[in-house]
């Protein structure tokens, strides 16, 4: 009798706790809700000479100027076909202001500025949000061997002000999300052996 009253008990404290549980859940769900990129987006991107100091920093000098000015091109558009038409038909402007940064930085590199539907990004987290691989309709501005590490961002609808190149990579975001999977499985782990340890206790088993 005496166990029958127990387990009870601990059935009306879970069912009690319960609706605490799924609210803070629903919480946390929120806290890292995935940020989404419009299906119709145009994007940047930009591939450093290499990964040497100088390189990435003549990049980011790049991307200023770049971002600088395109956000004040679209910045009271909202439809993405006047937003397709302007920026395309502006690549030549962009080459200029990009070539002007080489010039002034002191670098004798190649330069391709290009403006295509189906530009490949690798897979990236940043934060909370994961950014899945694909082809992506963006501008793409290569320096150099275009051999060093990238930046890119959302120009249309504005994100640029994510910082998308402190972020980490593709296998790393894998890891993070096997990990996250063996937790889950842990926890699920947990909760079959406390029902087994009921079943044990009452004899069900």
């Amino acid at each position: 009798m005496r166990k029958i009253v127990l387990v009870l008990g601990i059935f009306g404290i879970i069912l009690i706790l319960f609706p605490v549980f799924n609210s803070n859940e629903k919480s946390v769900s929120g806290d890292d809700e995935v940020q989404v990129i419009p299906d119709e987006a145009i994007r940047l991107r930009i591939l450093a000479n290499s990964d040497s100091e100088k390189d990435q920093a003549v990049k980011r000098l790049v991307r200023d100027e770049v971002n600088k000015h395109i956000s004040a091109w679209v910045k009271d558009i909202t439809d993405i076909d006047e937003a397709r038409a302007l920026i395309s038909e502006r690549v030549p402007e962009l080459i200029d202001i990009a070539e002007e940064v080489l010039r002034s930085e002191g670098k004798d590199q190649s330069l391709d500025v290009s403006y295509e539907k189906d530009v490949t990004f690798p897979t990236k987290k940043y934060g909370p949000y994961i950014y899945p691989a694909g082809e992506y309709e963006a501008v793409l501005i290569s320096i150099g061997e275009a051999e060093g590490a990238n930046w890119w961002c959302v120009l249309f609808p504005p994100l640029c002000f994510l910082d998308f190149e402190n972020n980490t990579t593709a296998d790393e975001t894998e890891d993070e999300l096997n990990g996250e999977a063996k937790e889950d499985t842990t926890e699920e782990d947990e909760e079959v052996e406390v029902k087994f340890f009921l079943f044990e206790w009452f004899g069900w088993t």
